[in-house]
This record gives C-alpha cells, structure tokens and sequence, in this order.
C-alpha cells in the first residue's frame, strides 16, 4: 500500500486496475458479479497478479427502467444503504446512476478514562454514473465516472499481550509465544491497551472516469477501455512505542491513467483468440510524519508499465481444447524524496532511485470433457510483479552521506510457475456438484516486507525471500436434493513454506527456511445448509447457516523473528430472508460470527512493542430492500 511496490493481487473495477488498495472499498455497490481468480493472471489481465486478482464487475445500464434499494442497520452503529435507477432514453441511448452509504463505529475499546474518539471507524460516501450509446449494431461506447469520500477513524490495532502472554524483545524468539487469548472476553481482548492521547482520522477521496469502445469490424471485435483516476488522503494516526503514545500524519496523493486495446476473433471455427496492448503510469506524492522523530518526503514517485499480450484457444477435438498465451511487460519505477528531522528540518538522506525491469510470461493448458457435465483440465503459467526499492540512496548521489548498498536499497521483480489440475462436474441428474483441484507453486524471489532500520530509523523495507513454495488441494461439493434444501461443503488442505529467507530485520537476522508462510493455515473447512419455503403467493422465506473451520496458522515478525500463532477456530453465520413475490421487496435478519470469538489478522513488533489487529467480534442487523 506504499508507492514503492504494488500488491501481488490486482485489484479491477470494471476491468480498470486500481493500484492503491485503500480506494477499494467503495467499489461494492450496484454490483453485478465479483470475478475472483487465483494464482498468476499475467497474460490477459493487468499487471503484477502473482497471487491473483479480484474483478468486480458492476450493473451497465440497460434498456428499460429500473429502480432499487437496500438498507442495513446493525450494532456498532452499523448503517448501509445504497441506490440506483437506470432510465433509458430512447432506444440508443440509457443512464444509470447509483449511490452508496456506510457508517459504522470502531470494534475497539478505549481504555478507561481516554478521551480520545475512534468513532465513527468509517463514514463513506460513494456515487457512480454511466451512460451507455449504441451508435448502431456494431459500435457501442460506454462512459462511467465515480467518486467516493472515505473518513473515519485509522486506529486498528491494540496491544499483542491481549493474546499472548509478555514477549521480549531483543534476540529472535522461534518457538511460539504461549497463546492465553481464550481466557479473555471478546471485549477484552479487543481493547486498546494505551491512552490514544489524540483522535486518530483518516479523510479521503477518490474519483474517476474511464470510457469503453466496442467496435464490431467483422472477423474481430475491437476493445479500447480508457481511464484516468485520482486518490489522496490525509490522516492522524495514533500509536506506541517503548518510550509511550505518539503519533504521526499522513498525507498522499495519487493519480494513475492507464489504456488497453484489445481484438477478439469473431465467428472463427474451432479457435477463439484475443491480443492487445496495455499501459499504465501512476505519479504520487506523500509525506509521513513522527513529530521529534523522523519525517519522509517522497515525490515525484512515478511508475510507468507498459504491456502486449496474447491467448488462443483451438479445439484440438469436440471434446479437447488447447489453451495458450503469453505477454511481455516492462516496468520502470523512479522516486525522488527525503529522510529529514522534523524539528530541525535537516536532511537525514535523500530517498533517490530508480528501477527497470521486464518479463515475459505464458500460460498452457488442456481442457477436455469427459461428458456433457463433466470437465477435466490441467494448467501450467508463469507470473510476474516488478521490482523496486527502499527508503535511502546509493553511492554517487547528492548529498548521500550514508549510502544503502544495492541490495538492501533494491528488490527483484517476483516470479513463479503454477501447476494445477482438476476436475468439474455435475451428477444425479444436476443435484451433486463437485469440483476437485491440486496446484503447486514455485516461487523465485518471492516479496516479502519487514522492519529494518537505515541511519538509525526503523523503516518499512521489502526484500527477496530466496524461494518458496506453494502446494494444495480443494474439493467442494453443492448438494441440492430438492424440497428446497441445500447443501454444501468443502476443505482445503495448504502447504506453504518458506524454502530459502532470512529476513533483514533489526539485529541478527533469523532465519524462515521451512517455516509456512503467513496466514497460511494447513486445513480450512466450511459448512453450509439452507432452506427455502415457497409460499403459494411465490413470496419465499430462506434459512441459511454456514460455517469455516480452520486449524491454526501463524502471523511472523520479520523485524526480530518472533512467530505469533493463531489456534484453530470456527466462525459461524447465519441468515433469515423473506422476499415478496417476483422479489419486488425482501427483509432479512443476519447474524455474523456466532461465536464472538476474535482472531488475530496482522501482527508486529515496532520499537519496542509488539501490537496485532484483531478480526471482527459478532455482528448483528436487519437489511431490507426493494427493486422495481
């Protein structure tokens, strides 16, 4: 989430990459699919989907009128709402216009006698229009723009010893600290643990345009989809160390345009194809703030990206099809900024560096069916995400009185080859859905942050693990039996481990080789029934309950090796829905996480104290809604 590196799962609204991950949130509204693929994406889709990526796909205006609105309120001071009508304007031409709400206050709990306020944790606001032309049965141009106001409250983390009992600093703890979290209450163990001494807020926003150009032109179809967004944000953020609160503002703007041009075969036997070219240039500027300890100053950070990629697939038989692609992409990453003392403004060192760097990627695969419902497949693809750097300069540059060698200032880009096989099918005449899969994957310096400290200053830093491997299983089952039941299960079995990484950290560097990697827990199940009633009026009335069961996982601190262990855990939902006939209206209780138990999500250890994020407590409301 910093402008020195990029996420190795891509985040696309409406197929346009977003490469900031705090501007993501208010994209979930109006929504018509969430698209969620996992492993590498390099040949089609955007850049830098190592891990995978999410596409949300929203509703594109249509030819008749529409109208609908949903509306939640739940504790915590939970309220949602979110509205659209679409109005078509003779036959060439329709608008759609939709809005979003949210509001809620922190899961957090003060420690007694702070006056500080962490509520409300989120206040957003979103709007998004489009207007869809239909120049004539072969060219149709889409137009869509958007803007959010995101506020609310960046406090999210409280003090590791709710969970675990006191750990030293100091030298490399490998063995698990002992987990004490279940002889504390969910409200014990999601509080703070220190006077904030201020009110932590966050106040930003997000805006943008992007148009789609579908042009028919005979044996393919031509796709240019074009956008411009803008993201910054301000905030005051509150936190401790071994010598008591502090605090520290934030303040970042980023703009980010990027183009893609792509043909699709049309009507051609036995062999569907597409190629097409992408660019991508994203230029930030930030500053972070510490009073009386250090400051950062970093800008212009320009990021440019530029792609040609290619997929075919060709029936080899009916029953037989193979897939291949591949794509070329080149990254360049530049920054200039600065390392000062906020009370004296002195330099510290100049943040100055660049980086460049290429890969070319592909993908191969068979698919083949073993029947009408059945269908077998194997995949084999690379991936890769780019390189980049550090805070700190190299010798020769100005005023660089203390130098950071090229490898502690510069990273690799990241690669792997996935392997994965499986099978999907449907049986006993479509009641049973079952789909299977195995995969493995091979990571070469896999990307990894950690705290480190450069001329006396403990500083984020991302380095190359050597290498690291991924290997898993899944099946999960649909049952649908009839009389409005509705079964379905699955499990996972994951084995992730670090093959080869000794993380900077502070002191002597520990070492990974064997560990698993994070949140990587080695089986995970889910559970699920529900059951619809059909009234003679058509209105229904659905039960739904599921649960997750997952079997422990650890969260690690690269900074001094400490290894912070999460135990095995079940979160249970459930759900009751009355919808009128033809769903003209619905009105629905849930219940989240039944158990009230609280997980820890993220953990660390920064100057001399150790503080984790713990997960959400049980939520509670009643939605309800219309369409017409």
């Amino acid at each position: 989430n910093t402008e020195k590196g990029d996420p190795s799962a891509a985040f696309l609204l409406d197929g346009v990459y977003i490469a900031r991950p705090q501007a993501q949130e208010v994209s979930f509204f109006d929504v018509n699919r969430v698209e969620v693929l996992r492993g590498p994406q390099g040949t089609l889709y955007g850049r830098n989907t190592t891990a995978g990526l999410v596409n949300v796909i929203t509703n594109r205006p249509v030819d008749d009128f529409e109208a609908a609105a949903n509306f939640t309120v739940g504790n915590f001071g939970t309220i949602r709402g979110d509205a659209m009508i679409n109005v078509p304007a003779g036959d060439k031409v329709a608008f759609r216009v939709a809005g979003a709400m949210e509001r809620r206050d922190s899961y957090l709990v003060k420690v007694p006698g702070d006056t500080s306020s962490i509520d409300p944790y989120k206040d957003n606001y979103s709007v998004r229009g489009q207007a869809l032309f239909t120049i004539n049965d072969s060219v149709n141009f889409l137009l869509r723009a958007d803007y959010s106001k995101l506020q609310g409250s960046p406090q999210n983390v409280v003090l590791a010893n709710n969970f675990y009992a006191p750990i030293a600093s100091g030298a490399p703890a490998y063995t698990n600290p002992a987990y004490i979290g279940g002889q504390h209450s969910s409200r014990e163990l999601r509080s703070i643990g220190y006077d904030l001494s201020t009110d932590p807020t966050l106040d930003g926003k997000t805006w943008g345009i992007d148009g789609e150009l579908n042009w028919d032109v005979g044996p393919l179809t031509m796709t240019y989809l074009g956008s411009h967004r803008e993201f910054s944000q301000v905030g005051l953020n509150a936190s401790v160390n071994g010598r008591g609160p502090f605090t520290s503002t934030f303040d970042g703007d980023f703009k980010q345009n990027s183009h893609e041009l792509r043909f699709a075969a049309n009507d051609i036997e036995a062999l569907k194809f597409q190629f097409g070219a992408y660019y991508f240039d994203e230029t930030s500027h930030n500053s972070l703030v510490l009073p009386g300890i250090v400051g950062f100053a970093q800008g212009p950070t320009h990021s440019k990206s530029y792609a040609f990629f290619g997929q075919g697939i060709y029936s080899l038989t009916d029953l037989l099809r193979v897939t291949a692609g591949g794509r070329w992409s080149h990254d360049d990453k530049d920054r200039v900024g600065r390392t000062y003392n906020p009370v004296t403004n002195a330099l510290i060192s100049p943040n100055d560096a660049s980086t460049s760097s290429s890969k070319f990627t592909w993908r191969l695969g068979l698919d083949y069916d073993l029947d009408a419902n059945s269908l077998l497949y194997g995949v084999v693809s690379t991936g890769y995400k780019a390189g980049g750097f550090n805070g700190g300069c190299e010798a020769g540059t100005p005023n660089c009185a203390n130098p950071r060698p090229n490898a502690a200032l510069y990273y690799a880009p990241e690669t792997l080859t996935s392997y994965e096989v499986g099978l999907k099918t449907k049986f006993a005449d479509n009641m049973v859905r079952l789909n299977a899969s195995a995969f493995y994957y091979d990571y070469t310096d896999l990307q990894v942050s950690s705290i480190g400290a450069y001329n006396g200053v403990p500083q984020q830093v991302t380095q190359n693990a050597a290498a690291a491997t991924v290997k898993g299983l899944e099946l999960e089952t649909i049952v649908s039996p009839g009389g409005g039941h509705r079964f379905n299960a699955g499990v996972n079995y994951l084995d992730a481990h670090y093959t080869d990484y000794e993380p900077l950290g502070l002191g002597v560097p520990p070492d990974f080789a064997g560990l698993s990697l994070d949140r990587a827990p080695k089986w995970v199940g889910t559970l699920g029934y529900s059951y619809t009633y059909d009234f003679q009026s058509e209105a229904t009335l659905e039960f739904s309950a599921n649960t997750r069961i997952s079997s422990e996982y650890f969260l690690s601190s690269q900074t001094n090796g400490q290894r912070f262990r999460q135990p095995g855990f079940t979160r249970s939902n459930l759900s009751v829905t009355f919808t009128a006939p033809a769903g003209r209206y619905y009105i629905q209780g849930y219940a989240n996480n039944l158990e009230n138990d609280i997980q820890v999500s993220t953990a660390g250890f920064s100057q001399g104290v150790s503080l984790v994020t713990p997960s959400d407590p049980r939520t509670y409301g009643v939605r309800l809604g219309f369409r017409f």
